[in-house]
């Protein structure tokens, strides 16, 4: 069966839960308050793709390819992005939930995570190196054997990694996040 291809279309409060996208390629598509929550988007193809203010919670992600996209506020609760196409695997978060998803073993070098809530998100695997993580809540995120070399954590908050368990060369933290690398130490720390 031969696959859809959509160019340059702007999809707007459409509830793609009750009603699916037809499966296909989309190329600089703009996705307006939609509704994705738990919809099927196993194979799609997104390419330079827009999604704002849309809710893709629980949505199916096998092999769906995501090149170049921009999330701005959206909830996205509870994604598998490791079973994504990694061929140009690419997106940018701003103003985002993303709490209970898995980025475990994905390749998100220069990935922008920006106002963004990480609450329990897997990083276990990953390779972030010189993504920025912007002013995010990354409370109870998982880094294990994760690559965070020159990763800007400047500004983010609520995480524990541990240096011994991760390669955090040249990334950088400010002195009040500090504690959340020594956090296994069981230390005092005071300003």
């Amino acid at each position: 069966m031969k696959q859809a291809y959509i160019e340059e279309k702007t999809f707007g409060k459409i509830d793609f839960s009750q009603d699916p996208l037809v499966k296909g390629e989309y190329e600089y598509c703009t996705f307006l308050n939609c509704d994705f929550s738990n919809a099927n988007l196993s194979g799609f193809t997104f390419l330079e793709c827009s999604f704002t203010s849309c809710n893709l919670s629980l949505a199916k992600l096998t092999k769906t390819a995501f090149r170049e996209i921009k999330f701005k506020d959206c909830k996205m609760i509870g994604l598998l992005f490791e079973q994504c196409n990694e061929f140009g695997l690419a997106f940018q978060f701003d103003n985002c939930f993303l709490d209970h998803s898995s980025f475990y073993q994905t390749k998100l070098k220069k990935t922008s995570f920006k106002n963004t809530r990480l609450h329990e998100v897997d990083f276990t695997g990953c390779d972030l190196t010189s993504s920025i993580f912007d002013n995010c809540d990354l409370y109870r995120a998982t880094f294990e054997n994760t690559v965070i070399e020159k990763a800007d954590l400047l500004s983010a908050y609520n995480y524990t990694i541990d240096p011994e368990l991760n390669r955090i060369r040249k990334a950088k933290f400010s002195l009040a996040g500090i504690s959340g690398l020594l956090a296994k130490y069981d230390i005092d720390i005071r300003s």
